[in-house]
C-alpha cells in the first residue's frame, strides 16, 4: 500500500519522527508541507494511505499546516492519519482541530490520531533541556514511533483522544496565538556575531527572513517555529537577554540540510 506523509517541521522533531514512521511502511514519499505553498486548488494525494506529520502550537495547528488542511482532499484514500509531535501535550486538541477542518470540507475526518512527546523548542517561553534529558526523552519516543508504524501498518482506526483540559487550554492560547503568531517575529534580535551566511534565510518555512545589509530582517509573517533561532551557527539571532545564554535546539537525526530540503518541490522517496 503507497503511503503519503506530509510534513511540517521548524527544528526537526516531526520530520525525524515521518522519516521513521516511513522507513518502518515502505513505499513512502516524505512531502514537505512547505513545499506545497506556492501552489493552488486542492491536494489530491495518490496514495491509498495518507498521513500528516506536525508538531503543536499553543494546542492547536501551526497556521500553515490549518492552511494545508483546508486544501486537502482525501476522499480517495482508505486511510487518513495523523501525528502529532509535542513538548508538553495539547496533541488532542490539535488532532480534533485538524479533523474538525478535514470534515467540514470533505465529509470524512480522521481515521486515527497519535501523539509523540518530543524535546519542546518554544525558546521564547522556555531554555531547552539539557542534552541528557533530550537523548531520554527521544529514545522514549523512538518507541512510540514504533508502536504508531505498527498501527498504522495495519490501518487500525482509533478513536481520537479528548481531554477536558486540552479543549480548555485550546480555547484559551490558541485565539492568541492565531492573532499575534504573524508578527511574533518582532520578538526575534541579531548580534554582531552574525555573518550573514543566510543559513535562517533558507530554513525559514515561511520565506520570512531576507538578508539586508548582510544582516537577517524578519518580514512579519512568522510561523513561530523557532528554527532560525535554534539553527544560526554561531547563536547571533536572541528573543531578549535571557537567550543569549540559553542552548539551542534541534534534533540529532536531522540536518540543517534536511530543513533547507523543506522548499524543494520533489518528495523524498523512503524505500
Amino acid at each position: 500500500m503507497k503511503t503519503i506523509l506530509y510534513y511540517f517541521t521548524g527544528t526537526g522533531n516531526s520530520l525525524a519522527a515521518a522519516k521513521k514512521i516511513a522507513l518502518a511502511l515502505g513505499e513512502t514519499e516524505l512531502v514537505p508541507i512547505v513545499s506545497l505553498q506556492d501552489t493552488s486548488g486542492n491536494i489530491v494525494p495518490a496514495a491509498e494511505r495518507i498521513g500528516i506529520v506536525a508538531p503543536v502550537y499553543f494546542c492547536g495547528l501551526p497556521l500553515m499546516v490549518a492552511e494545508f488542511a483546508g486544501r486537502l482532499d482525501p476522499a480517495a484514500a482508505e486511510y487518513l492519519f495523523c501525528v502529532m509531535t509535542h513538548g508538553g501535550g495539547g496533541e488532542s486538541a490539535a488532532l480534533r482541530q485538524l479533523d474538525s477542518i478535514i470534515r467540514k470540507r470533505k465529509g470524512r475526518g480522521l481515521d486515527a490520531g497519535f501523539g509523540i512527546a518530543m524535546p519542546g523548542n518554544y525558546i521564547l517561553m522556555y531554555e531547552p533541556l539539557a542534552v541528557e534529558k533530550q537523548r531520554e526523552i527521544l529514545q522514549k519516543a523512538d518507541g512510540v514511533i514504533g508502536d504508531i508504524a505498527g498501527a498504522v501498518g495495519w490501518c487500525e482506526k482509533r478513536t481520537l483522544p479528548s481531554s477536558l483540559i486540552g479543549r480548555v487550554l485550546y480555547s484559551l492560547a490558541y485565539p492568541y496565538f492565531r492573532s499575534h503568531v504573524r508578527d511574533g517575529d518582532k520578538k526575534f534580535t541579531v548580534t554582531e556575531k552574525c555573518t550573514a551566511c543566510g543559513t535562517c534565510v533558507a530554513i525559514c518555512p515561511s520565506d520570512n527572513i531576507e538578508l539586508v545589509n548582510n544582516r537577517p530582517v524578519w518580514k512579519h509573517q512568522c510561523e513561530l517555529c523557532c528554527g532560525c533561532i535554534h539553527t544560526c551557527p554561531v547563536q547571533a539571532i536572541q528573543a531578549g537577554p535571557k537567550t543569549e545564554s540559553w542552548g539551542r535546539y534541534r534534533n540529532p537525526d536531522v540536518t540543517v540540510a534536511d530543513l533547507k530540503a523543506q522548499h524543494g518541490k520533489a518528495p523524498e522517496k523512503q524505500i
